[in-house]
């Protein structure tokens, strides 16, 4: 009688060494200047010197993709969702005027398939290459008895630097300055929970449904398209301008991130009509009979990033943001007030 073994206790060390094989070249693909060595060691290392900085700070941020997992393991695709991560991570970062660096992820499976980690890690490859940043480790575990056979959990933590005397800090921020959005075509990794209850629970639908009559994709494509990755071009814009503050607009909306940035004395008002969110979200208001203010608080409504300006530098930053293909948008000003956000 032959002993207890890994495997027959759920976990297969051959097929994790195979996976981390089939990953090394999508990790090769992410290298940028700074990085040492490949993976296989104990942790990653990279050079900040070699990036190119003389006096910086270190900023750093992790997160996941929340309940959007779920749609991605329902629908088997796997592709995307690494965009999001990556996306959720690096473009806080930048909210301090921060180059990401490098960036680790952590995916958890209840059995390791070789297929679905693969197409996990090539979206996170995708997302360090759109943010040029450098994918320098990471952990993958099979978790049997915690997370059934085709559970995973994916989150991330990512570096960033900025030259000391180029931080984003808000402090800056003035009556009289102007908010610039970055248009966000889909829900990005926030409010999932909700927009799964109103499509699957209240209305019904199936993943294969169209997302709204007349969508030419189908519900599983509109809740799946993965996260557009803002950090270039809000570098860009804060090298060609006097970009004051950066907020990130995640979980929480306009309301719940741009008050982030906002000193005691001032509002921000922000004009909803100035852009129309795109058909996703009027469709999970009308499904779920979600109030306005509510849609504003879980969902980012079409505005995935807004950049605080001063108002003589409004043109060069829509000329830069533009010229990096993001159709940016005056979306409202700062006014005196007490640090709150009306949507007006």
């Amino acid at each position: 009688m032959s002993g207890a073994s890994y495997r027959d206790a759920g976990v297969d060390i051959d097929a994790g060494e195979a996976a981390v094989e089939r990953i090394k070249p999508l990790v090769a693909s992410t290298e940028r200047a700074g990085v040492v060595g490949g993976i296989g060691g104990f942790g990653g290392l990279f050079d900040v010197a070699a990036a190119g900085y003389e006096n910086p700070l270190l900023v750093s941020a992790t997160d996941g993709v929340g309940t959007k997992a779920l749609v991605a393991s329902a629908a088997r695709r796997f592709d995307t969702i690494g965009i999001d991560l990556v996306a959720m991570c690096v473009d806080d970062l930048v909210c301090q005027g921060a180059e990401p660096l490098f960036f680790l992820d952590y995916v958890s499976v209840g059995s390791l398939d070789a297929d679905q980690m693969e197409g996990l890690v090539a979206g996170v490859a995708q997302g360090c290459r759109l943010a040029n940043c450098a994918l320098i480790g990471g952990e993958m575990a099979e978790h049997p008895g915690v997370m059934s056979a085709d559970e995973f959990e994916l989150v991330g933590f990512s570096v960033g630097a900025v030259e000391r005397d180029r931080v984003i800090t808000g402090e800056r921020v003035e009556v009289g300055d102007v908010l610039v959005g970055l248009p966000s075509p889909n829900l990005r990794s926030n409010g999932f929970s909700l927009a799964r209850k109103i499509m699957f629970e209240i209305a019904g639908r199936s993943l294969d449904d169209p997302a709204w009559e007349g969508a030419d994709v189908s519900t599983a494509e509109a809740l799946l398209d993965p996260s557009v990755i803002y950090t270039p071009a809000v570098l860009a814009a804060a090298q060609a301008a006097d970009v004051r503050a950066v907020a990130h607009i995640t979980g929480g909306g306009l309301p719940g991130n741009l008050n982030r940035v906002l000193p005691k004395n001032a509002d921000a008002v922000v004009d909803t009509s100035s852009w129309t969110p795109p058909p996703i979200f009027a469709e999970l208001a009308r499904l779920g009979n979600v109030a306005t203010d509510e849609m504003y608080r879980v969902f980012n409504m079409g505005v995935g990033m807004v950049l605080v300006v001063a108002p003589t530098d409004v043109e060069a930053t829509l000329d830069s943001l533009q010229s990096n293909n993001h159709a940016a948008m005056i979306i409202g000003q700062i006014e005196p007030g007490t640090g709150q956000v009306t949507l007006a």
